[in-house]
């Protein structure tokens, strides 16, 4: 189900809650408003979000932001959110392929994220602690085709632009479809599955 943390105490990076103004392209206005009323970063003088970008904010107050969006401007802003998240997000280095960038989505989630005031993903073990779901990669043997099981309190719309986005990065012709004949978060089903092909 989307909009629920999967637990209490997580919090996501400044740098990842910024992907919300600029999803909003020229509107920054209107998202750095979502951000503020959720109680996430402070006002400035001309209106907009000031955001520490090495701070962290509520994971909470973050999903809330997405309700909202989702209920007043629906589906197609929240995907341009989650398009401008790896312009915004820390991702591991080195990725060179449509496969790499597709299997880093959840390491690159679990660094952006805390929990306890501890990063979710330790950086000298590699380790991840569970708590906020996991972004999935499954290549399909001989096909241009990966198949990613979301398991986020994200919401639908949010994964299907983060995963367009990443896939294009590295080839402009990738396509990402959501598979209606699986569950979804949208309709209460505790992940998505999301067909890449290029």
């Amino acid at each position: 189900m989307q909009f629920v943390p999967f637990e209490e105490d997580i919090q996501v990076k400044g740098q990842v809650v910024k992907a919300v103004v600029d999803g909003f392209n020229h509107f920054v206005v209107l998202g750095s408003a979502y951000l503020l009323d959720e109680g996430i970063g402070t006002l400035t003088p001309s209106g907009l979000v000031n955001l520490d970008l090495e701070g962290w904010y509520s994971q909470r107050s973050w999903l809330l932001c997405f309700q909202q969006i989702a209920r007043q401007l629906g589906d197609g802003r929240l995907m341009r959110i989650g398009m401008a998240v790896p312009r915004n997000a820390k991702f591991p280095d080195g990725i060179r392929g449509i496969h790499e960038a597709i299997k880093s989505i959840d390491v690159a989630y679990h660094m952006n994220h805390r929990k306890h005031g501890r990063l979710m993903l330790d950086p000298e073990t590699g380790r991840m602690q569970e708590g906020i779901g996991h972004y999935g990669y499954e290549p399909v043997p001989g096909q241009r085709k990966i198949i990613s099981l979301c398991e986020t309190p994200y919401p639908c719309a949010f994964d299907h632009g983060l995963l367009t986005a990443t896939a294009q990065r590295y080839e402009s012709n990738a396509r990402v479809t959501h598979d209606e004949t699986k569950p979804c978060r949208k309709w209460r089903g505790d992940r998505c599955t999301y067909v890449i092909t290029w």
